[in-house]
Formats: C-alpha cells, structure tokens, sequence
C-alpha cells in the first residue's frame, strides 16, 4: 500500500530536524525524486535567504526538483501569489516562511500532474 505524500510544511522547523524551507521541501518530495538525507543536509545552506542571488530558499527547492523532472518552472505563479521570488522582500512584506512553503510545494505538486 502506497503512503500518501505528506505536505512540505509539516517539516519545516519541527524537531528534531528543524529542516529550513528550503530542505523542507525536499523533504516533502523525497520519496517520489530519490533524493538522500545527505542532499537535504546539504541544503540547509540554502534557507534564510541564503539561495543563490537570495531567492526564497523553498522556491529555490521546487525549481530545483522540477528541473531534475523535466518540468516547467513556477517562478511566475510563485511571484503573483507571493508578490515576490527574494527572501528579504518577501519577508518585508508579511509573508510568513512557512506559506512560501506550503505555496512551492503546491506548486510543484500541480506541474508534477
């Protein structure tokens, strides 16, 4: 019996991983990309705005796996929901970590349809 995939959310910041957005969403993802615990470690260099040129670290997760799929990007569709793709303008704006979150994973779950 298949486990239903569970929402890149539940792991962010809870212990006793404490997983960051960008690792979260790998995380939520893992199973269905074969992605190791090693990589996710590896991406804790990348939450808090630490993505390349600063973009939201969950974003930077979800284009990543969708790349690795063959499929489009959600760059675009992030921008309009979130009202931007960098971690400090989006934090400037209100927009709590764990939306951009649960909006990449969302995103990536449609693309992967």
């Amino acid at each position: 019996m298949k486990t239903k995939r569970m929402n890149s959310a539940i792991y962010f910041h809870t212990l006793p991983e404490n997983l960051n957005c960008a690792q979260a969403v790998l995380r939520g993802f893992q199973k269905g990309f074969d992605i190791t615990d090693r990589e996710i470690e590896e991406y804790r260099a990348w939450g808090g705005g630490r993505a390349q040129e600063g973009i939201c670290g969950a974003l930077f997760s979800a284009e990543r796996l969708l790349l690795q799929a063959g499929k489009p990007g959600i760059t675009e569709e992030f921008n309009k929901i979130a009202g931007e793709t960098h971690c400090l303008e989006i934090k400037a704006m209100n927009f709590p970590c764990i939306e951009c979150v649960r909006l990449a994973d969302e995103l990536v779950e449609k693309q992967m349809k």
